[in-house]
């Protein structure tokens, strides 16, 4: 049987999908094929447990010829908007599961009610349940990491020594709670004086990477010069830290297993109950930072992030 999964929204939500496909190659014989982003496409491919990867593109009208040539049995859609309720509908998939949500449900024919909004449960939990739509017997379990991150330590070249911890300043598209870049300053020099700090910045980080940089005054390295996401994923994967809010960068740690020190809006949507990693919980560390946060929120992250060095 030929499955198609989508997720074709941002990095994040993307990688909490990635249990579904998980589940289905580790319990099924189906053909898993992904439907993704342009941002996403090289990292779905490097996944052993995803067969084949679509590019989602504005240009409708091929996108369904692609999806036709794989005659898919069943579509399995964790995000839905109308585009592509139309594009699956006229991609004549004869099971389409989706969420019950947004008017763009009335393209799918197997609608599952979840009220995420409630935040009951994870956003990768809430993917899972749609597997019960599709085959009840699956177990939601999944083994982790889902990128298996040692080989990318043999590959790491002058960081293969694992002793250092990444700070990533950036903010996520979900997210509306995060750390000041002064109090980023701060925690890394605590941090430096035991091990290595790296700053990592993507290419949208230009203003918090002049700030950074501006207002250094230990030893930190600036990184900024990944090739790819998935370069940027294997330099996350052989650090022993990585400390963010909650953006896609931890999403892609927490697909490693690396250990995440993690910073959540103090709304129930944007809170880690919704928007936890799917690594294990033991390697998370999380907490909220409204955005009027006091000096305690921040004594409490400096006092867990020296326990966690110390424990290493």
């Amino acid at each position: 049987m030929n499955l198609l999964i989508t997720r074709h929204d941002k990095i994040g939500d993307f990688i909490t999908m990635l249990p579904v496909c998980k589940v289905l190659k580790e319990q099924t014989d189906h053909k898993i094929v992904m439907l993704v982003s342009k941002v996403n496409v090289a990292l779905a491919k490097e996944l052993e447990f995803i067969d084949d990867v679509i590019e989602y593109t504005d240009d409708s009208k091929a996108l369904i010829q692609t999806i036709k040539s794989y005659n898919f049995d069943v579509s399995i859609s964790g995000y839905i908007d109308t585009t592509l309720g139309k594009v699956l509908f006229k991609s004549r998939i004869l099971k389409r599961i989706a969420p019950a949500t947004k008017i763009a449900q009335i393209f799918f024919n197997k609608r599952v009610k979840q009220r995420r909004s409630e935040v009951k449960k994870r956003e990768f939990e809430y993917n899972l349940d749609l597997l019960k739509a599709f085959d009840e017997n699956l177990i939601l379990n999944f083994k982790r990491p889902l990128l298996n991150y040692a080989p990318m330590r043999s590959q790491a070249g002058a960081w293969e020594r694992d002793n250092f911890i990444i700070f990533h300043t950036g903010f996520g598209g979900s997210s509306d709670g995060n750390l000041t870049l002064d109090d980023y300053l701060k925690l890394a020099k605590k941090a430096s004086e035991q091990t290595e700090v790296v700053f990592s910045f993507g290419p949208d980080d230009d203003v918090s990477k002049a700030y950074i940089k501006e207002n250094l005054d230990f030893e930190a390295t600036i990184r900024d010069n990944f090739k790819s996401l998935l370069d940027f994923t294997h330099f996350i994967a052989t650090s022993k830290l990585f400390i963010s809010t909650s953006t896609g960068p931890m999403h892609l740690a927490g697909m490693t297993n690396t250990p995440t020190l993690s910073f959540f809006g103090d709304n129930l949507f944007a809170s880690a109950k919704r928007w936890g990693t799917i690594s294990d919980e033991t390697r998370q560390h999380n907490f909220t930072v409204g955005v009027n946060y006091g000096v305690g929120v921040y004594e409490a992250i400096e006092e867990k992030l020296m326990e966690i060095i110390n424990e290493q």
